[in-house]
């Protein structure tokens, strides 16, 4: 009997932790065995394997927004909210689109979909890569994109997908986290997609901005990335470590307001529309 309660906790915790050789084996397929376990176990070190193992295991039983909730707590995040009463009425009938810029990669999108989801009672989705929903606390809140495997054939049926639903949206524009431009942080230019889908859908962007930086290492690897034109994002495999590193820290979240969708008119392109919701951000 103690050897069966023994395999279904084995079996439990197979199924909800991350686990590098599987997601290296579903991403390479069978050249997954190319790569040399030295290599391997150095990224199971920068990705923090075992650390967020335990922590997923420890809040297996949260889902959603109480998980993201529990991920502030664990992380010791201090958020200073600013301008929380330009969050419109969650009562009021309409559905929105909540645009950040995104300086960290990971606890930006953890806090944020806390906040937003605490005052709309769950009632949102992400756009995220999918490496993202080997996260099971996470995965129910998700829409999961991506755009460098054969998922990106599916990219604008997924966004539809959100943009169609009873959901508020939650999305980086940039796609990827904030680099150092001119000795600034600084996100790269916005993808106009957000601004074309919610004039379709007639929803009014909301514009934050949050606070945080990562480590000159970090900036140094996405610019030698850059330099080298490489396609694989290396830099993304070092986010889980720049989080660790984050932990413990005081970021301000600014809260703008409300921006009509009939403001997106033909006097600009989307792109231009989206460079101006940008520095909106920006000036928060």
């Amino acid at each position: 009997m103690h050897f069966k309660s023994k395999r279904i906790l084995m079996t439990e915790i197979t199924e909800k932790t991350i686990d590098l050789d599987q997601i290296l084996h579903d991403k390479l397929g069978d050249k997954a065995g190319r790569v040399p376990s030295f290599a391997r176990n150095w990224l199971k070190k920068i990705i923090h394997q075992d650390e967020v193992n335990k922590f997923l295991w420890e809040s297996r039983d949260k889902k959603g927004v109480e998980w993201l909730e529990e991920c502030v707590r664990y992380l010791d995040m201090n958020l200073q909210v600013e301008g929380k009463e330009n969050l419109p009425d969650k009562d009021d009938g309409r559905l929105y689109t909540f645009v950040s810029n995104h300086p960290l990669g990971g606890e930006d999108g953890v806090a944020l979909g806390a906040v937003i989801g605490r005052h709309y009672d769950g009632k949102f989705r992400y756009l995220v890569n999918d490496l993202l929903m080997n996260l099971p606390g996470l995965a129910p809140l998700c829409i999961p994109i991506n755009k460098t495997g054969n998922q990106s054939r599916n990219f604008p049926a997924m966004v539809n997908a959100g943009f169609k639903s009873d959901h508020h949206m939650l999305m980086f524009p940039a796609g990827l986290c904030s680099r150092k431009i001119n000795g600034e942080i600084h996100d790269l230019p916005w993808k106009k997609t957000f601004i074309s889908k919610s004039v379709e859908t007639h929803r009014d962007v909301v514009p934050i901005h949050f606070s945080g930086r990562n480590s000159e290492r970090f900036y140094r690897i996405a610019n030698l990335c850059k330099t080298l034109r490489l396609k694989v994002n290396i830099a993304m495999l070092f986010l889980v470590d720049e989080m660790y590193k984050n932990t413990h820290q005081t970021f301000r979240v600014a809260i703008g307001k409300p921006i009509p969708w009939q403001t997106f008119d033909k006097s600009k392109t989307p792109a231009e529309w989206a460079q101006f919701v940008q520095d909106t951000v920006y000036r928060l």
